[in-house]
């Protein structure tokens, strides 16, 4: 039963139908079910409700850390943290993939062991528009399509959510953090992953990457081999398996090793 609803042409459909004007009739049913603050967001040119779904909040209340030795989160949403090494399987939900297979690239996955992988899932009443989180030197978008999946569990249980989903991601050589690696995942009903620069280019922390149309979608970022200090909450999430609630521009750890940057 699930099947065709993890289909292309469906999520095509959903996506013509939020873009339309009559979809505005969604907006308010959405916003009390979610408990959305809208007084936070800029809501002047609202004509649809994927519109509204990627609004732009106003401006200052996302800060971002400016200080070279923090990691900062780049979007809003619920963060879970695991250390990479050889063979390593990353569970989210309950879906299981490698770092291999995720990038598609043995030679750039290897580059990763000993390091970490930051997976931030958003939910629906999140901000869905995410920042770089360090500057840097960004090569050329790589896009791996694959079939919009909900990230549901029910889903989950039969078709692995980031085996066959839509992602496209960006190496990084940062300012503070080494190589890296910043990718978007799509879910079921998300038309789009939209990011603004698809070649190289020089980009700058907290400059804005990109956003999502409707659903639930994720961002992951891979680090290499390096110190870190997290933050309590983080460590507690880490020790306990869990994900914990973060908001884009928060810093989740400092750099406590600037000589293990290189790989």
């Amino acid at each position: 039963m699930l099947r065709p609803l993890i289909s292309k042409p469906v999520s095509d459909i959903a996506g013509y139908i939020l873009d339309s004007r009559i979809s505005k009739l969604l907006i308010k049913p959405f916003v009390r079910m979610n408990n959305i603050r809208t007084e936070d967001y800029v809501l002047d040119d609202i004509r649809c409700f994927n519109d509204f779904f990627r609004r732009k909040i106003r401006q200052g209340l996302r800060p971002v850390s400016e200080a070279a030795d923090d990691l900062v989160a780049p979007c809003d949403g619920l963060l879970k943290v695991s250390r990479i090494d050889k063979g390593t399987v990353i569970e989210v939900k309950q879906s299981a993939f490698g770092i291999r297979g995720m990038l598609r690239d043995r030679r750039l996955a290897e580059t990763f062991e000993g390091g970490y992988c930051l997976v931030y899932r958003l939910c629906v009443d999140n901000y869905h528009r995410y920042i770089y989180f360090d500057s840097g030197k960004k090569y050329a978008n790589r896009h791996i399509n694959g079939v919009y999946h909900t990230v549901q569990p029910v889903a989950l249980e039969d078709h692995p959510v980031f085996v066959r989903n839509t992602r496209e991601y960006a190496v990084i050589d940062t300012d503070n953090f080494g190589r890296c690696v910043q990718m978007e995942v799509g879910a079921m009903l998300v038309g789009r992953i939209v990011n603004h620069c698809m070649g190289k280019k020089k980009v700058k922390r907290g400059d804005e990457k990109g956003y999502f149309e409707y659903g639930g979608s994720t961002v992951i970022v891979l680090l290499p081999k390096q110190e870190l200090s997290f933050t309590d909450k983080v460590l507690r999430g880490m020790k306990e398996g869990c994900e914990i609630p973060v908001r884009m521009g928060e810093a989740i750890a400092a750099v406590m090793n600037r000589d293990m940057h290189s790989i």
